[in-house]
């Protein structure tokens, strides 16, 4: 994938100025349909599944995703770049590793 186009580029930093949960339900609303949000989100539950190491049959019924989904999706839980098993690690502690949730960037001010 060539996320060096200026249309990747600009939803990348599109996504990067979202300041919460309000913002983020606004903007992939209008960018995906309702059943887009809702194959994204069965998408992310099975990766969260997997890492929990549940059975594919259980995350089929759970999510409605099919076998080969999942094992797309596990194959990328496991693989080199890792994206899933970021933002899994991240939810698990909030805190680590956010710039949003540092006490200087919430009083407004900067880390320079």
């Amino acid at each position: 994938m060539d996320w060096n186009t200026k249309e990747n580029r600009q939803l990348i930093a599109g996504i990067l100025k979202l300041e919460n949960a309000d913002e983020a339900k606004r903007f992939l609303r209008d960018l995906m349909t309702p059943q887009e949000i809702k194959e994204f989100a069965n998408r992310f539950e099975a990766a969260s599944l997997l890492s929990s190491d549940m059975q594919y049959n259980y995350i089929i019924e759970k999510t409605g995703l099919s076998s080969a989904t999942i094992a797309r999706i596990a194959k990328w839980l496991y693989g080199s770049l890792g994206g899933y098993r970021l933002i899994l690690a991240r939810l698990s502690n909030p805190i680590a590793n956010h710039h949003h949730n540092h006490p200087k960037l919430r009083k407004g001010l900067s880390l320079s």
